[in-house]
Parts: structure tokens; C-alpha cells; sequence
């Protein structure tokens, strides 16, 4: 989802009505020719606008290096309207300057510079949601539920997300240092990592077996939607009967990706139901008629699957389409509008909560597997506890298929 909306401007005609003196050191007296004028423009209230104006006197007049240190007007507003958006304390409503906006945009597109980690807030910690599959993070072994707890040498506890981004983030080829708690560790754990230039590749798929197809997807992103396709049709020409989809450590993405994917496996129906204060805000989204393959799936999850795959692996479960198997799901359960500011810059703001067709909302929840397996995503699925067990409740699945069709073969991996 994406919004925009004018910014407006306040112009010379009310910096002309204000002016400060100073009777006295560190008292700053403000004044103002026109209250009414002001009240009729500003945001705030004018006895509000008077001590932004008193702080900034009292800073350039007396703070030792003023002088020689000019600091930028935009620099000074953009940490007054950060410092107002963190005021609500919701870690996913945030501001962005617009070259941290054009980063983003540029990530979203599939591309961009760090380790290949997504991470959030909860309870003022920041936590790994999930590695990105074949990044600097995934190969220097962060996992899901980790507490960044230094970069560096800066301790970052109460750091918001934006602000420990910019220090993970940094030129190819350098190295970041960060120290994680982990759960049943007794010591954080160091790791030195080098930035790379990001490319990802959400999609990927095999053959498990001759007739058990394997589709993974990393990340929503603004061509997942078409990658899953092919992926399932690819999958479908090599004689796939049925699908292993795993979400796993898969920390989200685009709303529009997520809606599009869970069409394709589902003829009619609630998708994702969101709820928010404003009519825009409120909204159901509904499955078109119609799939791309019937075949049985089952979708894993596990702690580091969040938001956009959340709406998938709930919409096809509450469906009966696909049994969940894995560990609980991070509880990414909010929905983010960006709304676009007049000078580049942008506010993403949290304009609901999701909710899954049979109306579970699971923000700060998750979603628990009907079959609960514990273990990790690894690349040898040989070892891969979690992927076994699923391919076992696919085979129990495509069994049952094949008995209601009366195909009579069975699907049992060779």
C-alpha cells in the first residue's frame, strides 16, 4: 500500500512574527505580533512553537561550537519531526529523510548495500526477525529471536530500528562488528561481518522428488508475485503433486505481493481483513476466482516469518488450502501506509491491524502451526527436522487427493 499526501509549508509571513531576546543568561523571552495567525498555520500550539524557539536560541547562543558549527535548517527539522513521530512509541511508525527513502526504495527493488537482515523492535530490543538466505548475516550464523545488543562499540538498547540500520549498513567490503543475546547463552556473541552489495532472489524451487515440488520465497518483493508463478508452473511441468511453500525466516515485505500469491491458491474468500481508525484504513481484500494449481500444499513457518507472510500462511490455512507446519510465527500483525512529504522525505505510519480470514489478529501473537516442530532452516534438507516432517504431511495429503480422485497411485517419495 502506498499514500501521498501535501505537505504544507510554513513560510516567511509567520518566521516574520517571531523574534526572541535575551533578558538574562540561559532565559530566553519569545514574542509574537500576530497569536492568531500563528495558531492558524502551525501544528502545535503557539506556547509550543516558543520553546522550539527558546531551544534553538539558547543553543546557538551559548553551545561552545555554534559558532564554527553551522547546522543545517532541514537537519534540525527533521529530528523535530523524528523526535514527534517517536512520541506515539509504535517502533513501525517512523520518519525517513529523502535520501533514507530513496535507500529504501531501492532495497525494495532488490538491491542494495549491508549484511541482509531484517530486524524490529519489541519491548524497546532489537531483535533479528530473519536473515535473508545467503547474505553476510545468514552466513555468519545470526538467527531469528537474536538481541543486537551492541554495533561496535555503541550499545544500541533503545535505539530505534531506522538509527541501528544506518550503523549495520555501510560501503561493500567493510567490516561491521555486532554482539547478540541469544536465548540459552550465557554470553553475547560476537560477529564480525562484511558488507556486501545485497542481491536477493526471493524465489527458488526444486524437485524433492519425482513428485513433491520445493518453493521457497525469501522476501515479497515487487516481482515475487511473478517468480512464484513460474516457480509453480516449473514445478507442475516436472511433475510435481504437490508443494512444500516455506516462508520460513521470509520477515515480510510488500502487502500487494502477499495478496497476490495468496490468490493464486485460493478461488473466493477473505484474504486479509485490516482494521484502522480511518475508513481508508479499513479494508478486506478478497480472493478472485479462479487458481493456479490445486495441488495440496504445505506451508512452513517458523519465528522468523513475519508480516506479508503472515497474511499468506494465515489465508491459506483459515482456508483449509495448506496445513501449517514449523514453529510460531515473530507477530508482525500491522500494516504500514508510506506517505510521501512534499520535499522527498516520507512518514510510514501504521494505519491498521491485519487480521486472518477467521479473524485472528496476530500482532504480538504469531501464528502457531497445527503441526509444531521444532528445529532450523538449513541447507542440507537431509537435516532439515522441520522440512521432513513437512514433506511427510504433504505425502499424507497428496494420499488422501489421490484416493478422493481415484487416481490410485501412491505419491510416497522414491
Amino acid at each position: 500500500m502506498k499514500a501521498t499526501i501535501g505537505g504544507f509549508v510554513v513560510g516567511a509571513g509567520v518566521a516574520a512574527c517571531l523574534f526572541y531576546s535575551v533578558s538574562a543568561p540561559g532565559r530566553v523571552v519569545a514574542h509574537a505580533d500576530n497569536m492568531d495567525e500563528i495558531s492558524r498555520v502551525s501544528p502545535f500550539k503557539p506556547q509550543s512553537l516558543w520553546l522550539m524557539k527558546q531551544a534553538r536560541a539558547i543553543i546557538e547562543t551559548y553551545q561552545i561550537d555554534a559558532v564554527s558549527k553551522d547546522v543545517p535548517e532541514d537537519k534540525m527539522l527533521y529530528g523535530a519531526i523524528r523526535g514527534m513521530v517517536a512520541a506515539w512509541q509504535d517502533p513501525y511508525t517512523r520518519f525517513v529523510d529523502p535520501p533514507q527513502l530513496k535507500e529504501e526504495q531501492i532495497e525494495m527493488e532488490g538491491e542494495y548495500g549491508g549484511l541482509g537482515i531484517y530486524i524490529g523492535q519489541r519491548d524497546g530490543r532489537t531483535l533479528v526477525i530473519s536473515p535473508i538466505e545467503d547474505t553476510p548475516a545468514d552466513r555468519a550464523g545470526l538467527k531469528p529471536q537474536d538481541q543486537i545488543v551492541k554495533v561496535g562499540e555503541e550499545l544500541i538498547l533503545g535505539w530505534e530500528s531506522e538509527r541501528v540500520v544506518k550503523m549495520l549498513r555501510g560501503k561493500a567490503g567493510t567490516t561491521v562488528t555486532i554482539w547478540v543475546r541469544r536465548e540459552g547463552v550465557d554470553k553475547l556473541l560476537r560477529f564480525d561481518i562484511v558488507r556486501e552489495v545485497i542481491k536477493l532472489k526471493s524465489v527458488r524451487s526444486e524437485m524433492l522428488d519425482k513428485t513433491t515440488g520445493y518453493l521457497r520465497l525469501s522476501q515479497f518483493q515487487q516481482k515475487s508475485a511473478d517468480d512464484v508463478r513460474e516457480a509453480v508452473l516449473a514445478l507442475q511441468k516436472k511433475g510435481a503433486k504437490g508443494i512444500v511453500f516455506d516462508l520460513r525466516n521470509n520477515g515480510g515485505g510488500l502487502l500487494n505481493g502477499a495478496v497476490d500469491i495468496s490468490d493464486m491458491f485460493l478461488d473466493s474468500g477473505l484474504i486479509v481483513g485490516m482494521k484502522g481508525r480511518v475508513d481508508r484504513a479499513n479494508d478486506e481484500i478478497y480472493a478472485t476466482p479462479g487458481v493456479l494449481t490445486a495441488m495440496p500444499m504445505v506451508v512452513l513457518i517458523n519465528e522468523g516469518s513475519a508480516s506479508a507472510s503472515e497474511i499468506v500462511a494465515g489465508a491459506l490455512s483459515d482456508h483449509g488450502r495448506a496445513l501449517l507446519v514449523g514453529k510460531k510465527s515473530f507477530g508482525k500483525g500491522s500494516v504500514q501506509t508510506l506517505f510521501n512529504m512534499s520535499d522527498g522525505s516520507g512518514i510510514y505510519v501504521t494505519i491498521a491491524r491485519y487480521h486472518t480470514p477467521s479473524g485472528l489478529v496476530i500482532d504480538h501473537v504469531g501464528l502457531t502451526p497445527t503441526v509444531q516442530v521444532d528445529g532450523e532452516l538449513t541447507k542440507e534438507h537431509a537435516k532439515d527436522k522441520q522440512l521432513i516432517r513437512a514433506r511427510e504431511e504433504l505425502r499424507k495429503l497428496m494420499r488422501a487427493t489421490m484416493q478422493v480422485s481415484a487416481e490410485g497411485t501412491d505419491p510416497e517419495s522414491e
